[in-house]
């Protein structure tokens, strides 16, 4: 689980959304509001709002979509979520069942974290090489 996870507000531009997504090379960005999420955009979001580079636009006609767009008209609302006690074989079987990529962490109605295809990868990896699947285990 990547904590804190990075969060926008659903009012956030497009853009401004698509360059934090670039900037902190993740793919998946929790939608917040007064600590309570209300929704999840991904790097997908992003480009299906994007307009064809097949149909002649100019590049200020581009970038005013990102620039007039907000978060709040792309993003998935009310998105799956898991608690941080749900079971690592519930989380992977919901993920593979929705084929989603990302899980917000949820705990109390706050986010608390994001559990995403790249933590259970990384999990696998830690397991498979006889070390804890958490990757900051409580000492013993």
């Amino acid at each position: 689980m990547c904590q804190p996870p990075i969060t926008v507000d659903p009012s956030t531009f497009l853009l401004d959304a698509a360059l934090m997504l670039r900037a902190g090379a993740v793919r998946h960005l929790l939608v917040v509001e007064d600590g309570r999420l209300v929704g999840l955009l991904t790097d997908r979001d992003i480009q299906r709002c994007a307009p064809s580079r097949l149909v002649p636009i100019s590049e200020e006609g581009y970038n005013a979509v990102f620039e007039g767009t907000t978060v709040s008209r792309v993003m998935t609302r009310e998105p799956l979520t898991v608690s941080p006690d749900t079971p690592l074989e519930t989380a992977i079987g919901m993920m593979q069942q929705s084929r989603f990529g990302c899980l917000p962490v949820v705990e109390n109605e706050l986010v608390v974290g994001i559990l995403t295809r790249s933590d259970l990868v990384d999990a696998l990896q830690r397991l498979l090489s006889g070390k804890s699947a958490r990757r900051y285990a409580a000492p013993s």
